[in-house]
């Protein structure tokens, strides 16, 4: 009997002096990070775990029925060869991020889309920048655009309406008002460039960027800019001597609420001199920024004034309006033209974030004698179906 307890007494200080399993023992779980709400820049922004910094995430889905021009003839009916009628779907993804510094908020945007048009594909950057302290740098908006319509404008445009790689400063003045100076890539303003009888046509490469710079105010009236560019004229041609193009511009978009609820206007007019992708980004292929004559070389100089409407009808429905006129004095008779375009819509928003539209669009093109091209009117359709979230 002795014998049996000295036995169990060993075993149990065997046990109580071995090392405890896993099993044997509860184990504290680890600390979670939770997704916290970040409510500093507004809705929809949630804490990256485990940073100060925070995030918005964003997508959109759009489908579009288009009936191509079907105007005067030729156009994209009347030739065998082209699509009278396009199918196109977009998705679209969006990444905000901020962060909080001492030299001010630093920020990061990106969005980006795939296309499908009548089963092409393709990818495309929409936007990709940087700002801080009041520096933005990466690939946005042109600091010359200004009223970029109220329309959906979904064939042509009437404004200007570019995204360009630049990196410009931008002084807050207070009270609304502020200025930039930006320092943008010139090539995505070219238009081209004419050299009668040689094979030397277009622009060489760049060699200096376009300066831009603008004054704007926003305010609860609505907004105001104006705004001017350089751009660098350089043929590829080397008899052709190099100009220096500019444009100037200024516009206004009035918030009309209190005269009749739900009520936008804007116009805004630029003039240019060798830079005629300032004008509009929905030239017709005749636009000219330069004309070599084999003697001397003769810029382009447009005027051009566009504007819009918008109206509210019913808490989810929208009437828009958009117009424009635009003169070209391509400085040789061969390449004047006018153009002028209006385009009209009607959206419903049967639920947040849900679009339905339609849109018409008319533009009305008139060539010299001397360019052999015959005047013609184009007409587009388009119908949209569009989820943002």
């Amino acid at each position: 009997m002795r014998a049996h307890i000295l036995a169990l007494a060993t075993i149990g200080s065997a046990a109580l002096s071995a090392p405890a399993f896993a099993a044997d023992l509860p184990v504290a779980p680890e600390p979670a990070d939770y997704v916290r709400i970040c409510d500093v820049y507004g809705n929809r922004f949630y804490y990256i775990p485990g940073t100060d910094t925070c995030l918005r995430v964003g997508g959109r889905v759009r489908a579009d029925f288009r009936f191509k021009n079907f105007g005067d003839a030729p156009n994209d009916w009347s030739e065998r060869d082209d699509d009278g009628v396009e199918f196109r779907a977009r998705g679209y993804l969006y990444l905000d991020s901020r962060t909080q510094t001492e030299f001010g908020i630093l920020r990061s945007y990106t969005s980006m889309y795939m296309t499908d048009t009548s089963g092409s594909e393709s990818f495309t950057l929409e936007y990709g920048y940087i700002q801080w302290g009041g520096l933005t740098f990466g690939y946005t908006d042109s600091y010359f655009d200004f009223w970029t319509g109220f329309a959906l404008e979904m064939q042509l445009e009437t404004y200007t309406d570019l995204t360009s790689t630049l990196f410009a400063y931008t002084a807050a003045f207070g009270d609304g008002f502020s200025a930039t100076v930006s320092v943008e890539d010139a090539t995505f303003r070219e238009t081209n460039l004419i050299a009668p009888g040689t094979v030397d046509d277009g622009y060489a490469g760049q060699n200096w960027p376009d300066i831009v710079a603008n004054l704007r105010v926003d305010r609860d009236w609505g907004a105001a800019q104006v705004m001017g560019a350089l751009h660098n004229v350089r043929f590829q041609n080397p008899s052709a001597s190099g100009q220096v193009g500019w444009a100037v511009g200024g516009g206004v978009e009035l918030e009309l609420d209190r005269l009749l609820t739900g009520t936008n206007l804007a116009i805004q007019g630029v003039y240019t001199d060798g830079a005629s992708g300032y004008g509009t980004t929905g030239w017709d292929d005749q636009i000219t920024d330069a004309v070599y004559t084999g003697s001397s070389t003769n810029t382009t100089k447009t005027w051009n004034i566009y504007g819009g409407v918008r109206q509210g009808i019913t808490e989810t429905v929208e009437f828009n309006l958009d117009a424009g006129y635009h003169n070209v004095d391509g400085d040789t008779r061969a390449y004047d033209f006018t153009q002028w375009d209006v385009t009209p819509n009607v959206l419903w928003e049967p639920a947040s974030g849900f679009l339905i539209g339609g849109e018409v669009q008319y533009r009305d093109l008139d060539f010299s004698q001397a360019s052999g091209q015959v005047d013609r009117n184009e007409i587009f359709a388009t119908i949209r179906f569009q989820r943002t979230f």
